[in-house]
């Protein structure tokens, strides 16, 4: 098979997936790619409608989580994640609700350094990496990062 058969056919492949994640009943490419386009805009329009409604509180004072998860090389070729967390204002519990997020994804704190009380601002920056259970390797930087923002969620809905 020839170069140029092979790219054909590989583009045809990644075509027919990006038309089946999307719902596309299109058939050129250039049709498939308009319907994938507008299918990210509705999913970036959708989370972005979602996401400050499930945060928001009666507290004027309550701002957005800042959430960011980094994959790290760790000693003894572990890989891990950098965690970052911070709010204006902790709640109560929230500490806890994080921590057993983690736990739930399978991943160990190896490192940790955390600033909360009630009605100051929390911050929490730490290293985890997985113990080793079935399915824990599979756990992505995405995967950390919406499970904090769900335990954030929890946490601050169960205080209302």
């Amino acid at each position: 098979m020839s170069a140029g058969k092979e790219k054909a056919e590989v583009l045809e492949e990644k075509l027919q997936l990006l038309r089946s994640a999307t719902n596309s009943n299109a058939a050129n490419e250039t049709s498939i790619l308009v319907d994938a386009s507008k299918y990210i805009k509705e999913l970036k329009d959708k989370v972005a409608h979602q996401e400050p409604a499930r945060l928001d509180t009666t507290s004027s004072s309550m701002t957005m989580p800042r959430v960011s998860v980094s994959w790290v090389e760790l000693e003894k070729k572990r890989s891990g994640f950098r965690i970052n967390v911070s709010m204006d204002r902790s709640q109560p519990e929230l500490l806890t609700s994080v921590l057993e997020a983690f736990e739930e994804l399978g991943l160990d704190v190896l490192d940790a350094d955390v600033s909360c009380a009630d009605d100051k601002a929390f911050h929490l920056q730490a290293i985890g990496s997985s113990h080793g259970e079935v399915g824990a390797e599979s756990v992505d930087a995405q995967m950390v990062r919406k499970a904090v923002l769900q335990a954030i969620n929890r946490c601050i809905h169960n205080d209302e």
